[in-house]
């Protein structure tokens, strides 16, 4: 399972928000730096709105969306990258996920300290930014340098290797993040060889006052970081309240629903942040359906039907023949897998077939 690591200075809000999310007290939540040592992981399931309409289509109960894994990285302060704080420890764990979810503080609270002494998320953003590409740096001139022997034994891979990364070292040098570096698509693929910190898509998280979720433009802290997350390239923004959802994750489901009428909204905005952390992680979910339950299988985009059969059963994809695919649209405009069939809605796609978000399916494969 793909995994997103949940970083940014201490007391933002991050492990308030891991808690939440997962519904758990796996992270502790404290009022001082480093309250969060080893990083905490929990499974996230991901909100589908399409789940319900298609159990009721096929009459089950049971409904089982999509998941991801989160983790809880303990807080990273200024120097990170020179050992300060956990240094070696916190890159080392930012290292091992796919992607990253970076809470950032927008609101005021004399109650909680700020490791910094001032509420601007801007700052608190290039801090650990900034500490993402001092790693890079020194990773970048150390994997040079070992590149450059190879390149010498005519290896022309090593060589393309090593011309991308003596355009990286001046780039990082400038204090600019990996992924803004101008590549085409053969390089960006070649980046991921790397394994760069500052080349992991980011979701940027901007935690807010509880009554501020209603109408998050009402907080100049988060239209100014807006515009600053706009110009960093592969990185999203989104407005969450960590403190409502950890409170929202106490309630039953009809006083959640009461709680959040009161407040005049529909969502804390978690849900938005595990959907764009889904998109983030290059994620999507086909869909099953039969009396047993509705079901969202997790593949990646790109991914063809035998290998998507393969998500449910590693035998389906060494036994793939034919898959019966209809879009989620059409399954609920039509009324049943029948009147789809019917209607010329319900294909029957081969081994090359490139699965879209929100195929409904029935895979065929041999005894």
């Amino acid at each position: 399972m793909l995994q997103a690591g949940i970083l940014g200075l201490p007391n933002v809000g991050k492990s308030t928000l891991f808690n939440a999310l997962t519904k758990t007290r796996k992270a502790e939540a404290a009022n001082y730096p480093f309250c969060t040592i080893d990083p905490n992981v929990g499974v996230v399931q991901v909100p589908d709105t399409r789940l319900e309409p298609l159990a009721k289509l096929v009459n089950t109960s049971s409904l089982i969306p999509a998941a991801i894994e989160m983790v809880d990285i303990a807080g990273l302060v200024a120097g990170a990258s020179k050992g300060e704080g956990l240094g070696n420890k916190f890159l080392a764990n930012v290292r091992e996920v796919d992607a990253l979810v970076h809470v950032v503080r927008c609101f005021e609270d004399e109650d909680i300290i700020h490791n910094m002494g001032r509420v601007d998320p801007v700052a608190d953003a290039e801090i650990i930014m900034t500490e993402l590409i001092l790693a890079d740096a020194d990773s970048v001139n150390s994997q040079h340098q070992k590149t450059q022997k190879k390149a010498r034994g005519n290896d022309k891979d090593a060589a393309t290797s090593v011309a991308l990364l003596e355009r990286l070292i001046p780039h990082l040098d400038e204090g600019k993040p990996a992924n803004l570096l101008p590549m085409d698509e053969e390089e960006k693929e070649r980046l991921k060889t790397f394994h760069l910190l500052s080349s992991k898509p980011m979701l940027y998280a901007c935690n807010l006052k509880e009554d501020e979720i209603a109408d998050p433009t009402s907080n100049a802290r988060f239209v100014a970081f807006q515009e600053w997350a706009a110009s960093q390239q592969d990185a999203a923004c989104c407005a969450i309240s960590a403190k409502m959802e950890e409170e929202l994750s106490e309630l039953a489901d009809d006083e959640a629903l009461e709680y959040l009428e009161a407040m005049g909204v529909q969502d804390s905005g978690v849900t938005s942040l595990i959907q764009g952390t889904y998109e983030l992680l290059g994620l999507a979910s086909f869909l099953t359906a039969g009396e047993m339950e509705a079901r969202a299988w997790t593949f990646r985009k790109g991914m063809t039907a035998p290998q998507c059969a393969g998500v449910i059963h590693t035998d389906f994809e060494k036994k793939f023949i034919k898959a019966e695919v209809v879009s989620y649209d059409d399954l609920i405009a039509t009324g049943s897998m029948s009147a789809a069939r019917d209607a010329g809605k319900l294909r029957l796609e081969g081994k090359e077939y490139v699965f879209a978000d929100g195929d409904v399916v029935l895979f065929k494969c041999n005894a």
